[in-house]
């Protein structure tokens, strides 16, 4: 799934009359267990996700936080994201901050005794967050051997409606308008439509002209290079397993006949010419930077991952140089699974053993929790951020303009969306007491935020959202293991060692079975297959069988063992 670039972080020390910082294994906050009052107090946070706007709570949002709760958060970011050498770091040495969002290395800090069982603190001192969790309590346990909770989910809300696609195979707004809105739905649709722009095109504003590029740096490359071979083959996101409906049984995506084939696909494209001959050695800024400039005619991402270019693009007046989204397979047999329903799975944010004050900081992902916090995290602040008119919570139309054409600046000014990682929520689509939405993603507001050249796409297509190019989670099962790339292992065994073998073989052997010549291809795949196995990939596939097994029976007391 989704990891992020390493980079080096220094813990800040913030010291007043009337701050003490805490945690860092030395220094806590100044508040007594008793005390769940407003006077300040400063919670140290380690996120292994990157926050490029984070703007140290002096954004509108994060001073009324501080007003409301007298919490200041100090805060530090894994600006590549992953968070795998800092939180490596932390479980060597014994110094963590108060609270920590760890996404995919909680195991460990687990394994190192870092991480407080949640449990009681949230039975005692969090009516909001034991309200939104409700029945599904049972999911947030950390395995059916330790059933204690010791991060409470944040990436996702729950109950969670989605409304719109924001990743899949992406073609520029311009290129589908000169060329009719062709249909677009296998991957031969797709290059198709690539290959007759370039034709016409060969250059754009003086530059040669990019039918496809990816981004293959570092963690990057599962987003766009590997991921979209189960997207495109029918198979949902489990990380890097295919996880079987019937048996559980687990194994590397990459060994499905048809993901062969998909990969077979990139390899075309690269030797007809259609794909960047730059992909495998370009860094995440050079990939953006081509982006910005209008030049790229498609792309195989997700929003979150080029939205700074495309946001770029915006500032430009290049708004039909952004990106349409569509479900593209291997043939139209395929049915795309992207939306195929998970139940409530996600990671999140726990309060570490050097924390001096854990009811003090649950108390506070309370507030965060409660119907006021989650309003002012997601909608801003009324009179300033939106009105409410006729009992409506309404976003004025200038807010939203500078929401949809300048979100980098409006997300560091105003600090909506910004603080959704320091508790629960509720997801897209849930009402509060008061009949309105709790987020701003529902569709009459995500239609209202479109820019012009998308609208003129949809409306060109016939549908209101992009996600009304794929099927429907209604028409797809319940994967009774949710998503397998939230699911915590241990980290102190074989297991740990052998999945990073195969990653790095993952990472050198599938660029080189797109960049082998077609006639190569076969032989490289197979190989790549054969030294995955050789590195002990059969029975690390076995071990990760037992822990969906073992996740299955704890959250749905079948027995499947």
């Amino acid at each position: 799934m989704k990891g992020n670039t390493p980079k080096t972080f220094a813990m800040l020390m913030l010291a007043s009359a009337m701050l003490v910082t805490a945690g860092c294994g030395n220094s806590g906050s100044k508040e007594t267990s008793e005390s769940s009052g407003t006077e300040p107090v400063t919670i140290t946070f380690f996120g292994a996700d990157a926050s490029p706007t984070w703007n140290k709570m002096q954004d509108a949002v994060g001073k009324e936080i501080t007003k409301q709760t007298g919490v200041t958060i100090e805060a530090e970011y894994d600006v590549n994201n992953g968070g795998d050498q800092k939180i490596a770091l932390m479980a060597a040495s014994g110094d963590y901050p108060d609270i920590v969002f760890p996404k995919g290395n909680l195991s460990k800090l687990v394994d190192a005794g870092a991480m407080l069982d949640l449990t009681d603190l949230i039975e005692e001192h969090a009516p909001n967050l034991k309200k939104i969790y409700g029945d599904q309590m049972n999911r947030l346990k950390y395995s059916s051997e330790d059933q204690a909770i010791y991060t409470i989910p944040t990436n996702m809300g729950v109950d969670n409606v989605a409304f719109d696609a924001t990743g899949g195979f992406e073609i520029q707004q311009k290129v589908l308008k000169e060329l009719g809105y062709p249909e677009v739905k296998t991957l031969e649709d797709y290059e198709n439509v690539l290959k007759e722009y370039v034709k016409k095109h060969p250059t754009i504003d003086g530059q040669p002209t990019i039918p496809l590029t990816l981004n293959a740096d570092d963690w990057k490359i599962m987003i766009t290079v590997t991921n979209p071979a189960f997207q495109a083959t029918g198979a949902p996101d489990d990380g890097e397993y295919y996880i079987d409906p019937e048996t559980y049984e687990a194994t590397l995506h990459y060994k499905r006949p048809e993901e062969k084939e998909y990969f077979r696909w990139l390899n075309h494209m690269y030797n007809e010419g259609l794909l960047d001959k730059d992909t495998f050695v370009q860094k995440d800024d050079q990939y953006k930077s081509k982006i910005a400039s209008g030049r790229v005619l498609g792309l195989i991402d997700q929003e979150w991952n080029y939205q700074e270019a495309e946001n770029a693009l915006k500032s430009a007046g290049k708004d039909d140089s952004t990106y349409a989204h569509f479900s593209v397979s291997l043939n139209k047999d395929i049915v795309d699974h992207t939306f195929q329903p998970t139940g409530f799975d996600g990671y999140g944010i726990g309060i570490t053993t050097s924390a001096k004050d854990p009811v003090r900081i649950i108390k506070f992902m309370d507030w965060l929790a409660s119907d006021e916090g989650q309003v002012l995290r997601n909608w801003g602040i009324e009179g300033e951020h939106y009105n409410v008119e006729d009992g409506q919570r309404v976003i004025p139309q200038d807010i939203q303009d500078r929401k949809t054409n300048d979100n980098s600046n409006f997300s560091k000014e105003t600090g909506i969306g910004m603080y959704s990682v320091f508790s629960a929520r509720y997801g897209d689509g849930v009402k509060d007491s008061t009949d309105n939405f709790y987020t701003t993603n529902f569709p009459e507001q995500i239609q209202a935020g479109y820019t012009a050249a998308e609208k003129e796409t949809l409306k060109a297509y016939g549908i209101t959202t992009w996600k009304d190019f794929y099927p429907s989670e209604d028409d797809l099962q319940l994967k009774d293991w949710g998503a397998a790339y939230n699911m915590p292992v241990p980290s102190g065994t074989d297991y740990s060692v052998t999945f990073q073998k195969t990653q790095d073989i993952v990472r050198k052997r599938i660029p080189e079975a797109v960049l082998t010549t077609t006639a190569n291809f076969d032989k490289v795949y197979d190989d790549f297959l054969a030294e995955l196995d050789k590195a002990g990939a059969v029975e690390m596939e076995k071990q990760y069988t037992v822990w969906v097994k073992d996740r299955v029976s704890l959250w749905t007391g079948k027995d499947v063992k």
